[in-house]
């Protein structure tokens, strides 16, 4: 068997959370090459958490904690990493001036974008290859399987 048929068969015999992190992993390498692209460079996977999970106007970081269901001292390393990358900055909390919130900054704020065009770019790329109702199909499956209780 070469190459390509072994990998097929594995992928027509792999358990479907297999299958989905492989397209997750694959779709997060060709985002992160098309960043770069861009000038963003120096992201990590990691990073991913942040951009994903931010509130267009900030958030304190437990709030960054919960949502991305990990400690508030592990996001505080990634927000630490962004924010000495030029990212996010820290400013104080309207509400309580001990508090801060974590915010981007116009550097984030156009990774951001420029990570929203990339993954634009992706998914019309699948529907150029596979058919948009293909590719409307699998989001709409995904959606009501995420929402699922």
């Amino acid at each position: 068997m070469n190459a390509p048929e072994m990998t097929a068969r594995r992928l027509s015999e792999s358990p479907l959370p297999s299958l989905l992190t492989a397209v997750k992993d694959r779709m997060l390498r060709q985002l992160h090459d098309r960043i770069a692209e861009e000038g963003f460079d120096d992201l990590r996977y990691k990073h991913g958490f942040v951009f994903r999970l931010i509130d267009e106007d900030g958030c304190r970081l437990t709030d960054l904690a919960d949502r991305s269901r990990q400690t508030k001292q592990g996001i505080g390393e990634t927000v630490s990493e962004l924010e000495q990358l030029g990212y996010v900055e820290r400013v104080p909390a309207p509400d309580d001036r001990r508090a801060k919130i974590i915010r981007l900054t116009e550097r984030g704020r156009k990774c951001q974008g420029a990570a929203e065009r990339a993954l634009d770019e992706i998914e019309q790329g699948w529907a150029a290859r596979f058919g948009d109702d293909q590719v409307t199909a699998l989001r709409h499956v995904l959606e009501e399987v995420a929402r699922d209780p």
